[in-house]
């Protein structure tokens, strides 16, 4: 019998940062044994196509389930079925409001409904900047709720030396409020690291 720590759910919405989501479903592959219920908003295929070399077929073949947006009688929109929690990576502003005012009208927010009702581990990767006051207390509503709010901020005592470098940490921050380590964060000791060998200086010595 499957126990809930063998499923997760994971929303992509239409935010700009699409590829923090297609990471994430990368990572959580390599869990075994693990079922991921994939679930994307309408734009979300749209910001997939604009911002990553992704499609979005090829990103359903990743998740072991996928759900249709639109389907409130799914599995996961149901209290009894046990999962882990939920990641929205990333997460919209329209979806954090949803979130925070109940309004289940879509499965990506019924299933975030339904995994805070349950106390399960809820986890937004907010994605908008610069922030006024009703997002801020929206952020606010979400966290009183018991939700995570966790916009994908880069850390840079990692010494990240390219776009991958900055989304795996994010994503692998993310996932360990899951308690999923893949090895793929760079964990502060106390210590900074070693800094990078400087750059070739350019030919004209510049």
């Amino acid at each position: 019998m499957a126990d809930r720590t063998s499923r997760i759910i994971l929303a992509i919405t239409g935010a700009s940062g699409a590829i923090y989501g297609i990471r994430a479903l990368q990572l959580l592959n390599r869990v075994a044994g693990l079922e991921t219920h994939l679930l994307l908003s309408p734009a979300a295929g749209r910001t997939i196509t604009e911002e990553t070399d992704w499609t979005v077929p090829q990103l359903r073949e990743l998740a072991t389930v996928v759900h249709n947006y639109r389907d409130i009688g799914a599995s996961i929109a149901s209290g009894s079925f046990r999962t882990l929690g939920m990641l929205v990576a990333p997460c919209s502003v329209r979806t954090l409001s949803s979130v925070v005012n109940c309004i289940s009208d879509n499965l990506i927010a019924r299933a975030a409904d339904v995994c805070l009702k349950e106390r399960r581990r809820v986890v937004l990767m907010l994605r908008e900047t610069p922030l006024h006051l009703g997002h801020i207390e929206l952020m606010a509503g979400a966290t009183r709720m018991g939700a995570i709010v966790m916009p994908p901020v880069p850390g840079f005592y990692s010494r990240p030396r390219s776009l991958d470098d900055i989304v795996d940490q994010s994503v692998g921050r993310a996932l360990d409020l899951f308690d999923i380590d893949l090895g793929i964060v760079k964990r502060w000791t106390g210590a900074a690291p070693a800094a990078p060998a400087p750059l070739a200086a350019d030919s004209d010595g510049d």
